[in-house]
Formats: structure tokens, C-alpha cells, sequence
């Protein structure tokens, strides 16, 4: 199974303008595409633990070296 990372872009909801990247892992044989349109539970799940912050915007990617994770893969979709 080939990994892809959900990249999702959060916001603070008391600083609006203080904005991070945050990184999930997902074990998935899914595009890209297929990752972004079916990230979004999972993205209220990470909302959910981090109340926070909120999403203003994600987008799927196989990794690369440079890039940092979360750690092991959070979803798996054959």
C-alpha cells in the first residue's frame, strides 16, 4: 500500500492570521484527488481534537523526504 499525505492548513481561531501546515499520514491506494475529496472526517476528527484551530484549506500529496508526518498512518482505504 503506497502512503499519501493530507496536508491540511490551519488557522487559530483567536489570531486568525496565525497559520500552520499540519501533516497526517494515510495508508491509501487512492489518487491524490480521491485523498482531498474524502479527507474531510478526518479532518473534522483532527478539528475536533484541536478545538482551537480551525481548517481554512487542504490538499493531498504522495510525501517526500523533506517533508515532516504525523507519524504512522491514520486511515487506510483500499
Amino acid at each position: 500500500m503506497n502512503a499519501i499525505d493530507l496536508i491540511i492548513t490551519v488557522c487559530a481561531l483567536a489570531s486568525p492570521t496565525t497559520c500552520e501546515e499540519t501533516h497526517l499520514v494515510f495508508s491509501s491506494a487512492v489518487s491524490p484527488r480521491q485523498c482531498a475529496m474524502a479527507a474531510q472526517p478526518y479532518i473534522a476528527q483532527w478539528i475536533g481534537e484541536h478545538p482551537k484551530w480551525t481548517a481554512v484549506k487542504w490538499r493531498c500529496e504522495y510525501p517526500s523526504n523533506n517533508q515532516k508526518a504525523s507519524g504512522e498512518p491514520v486511515w487506510s482505504m483500499v
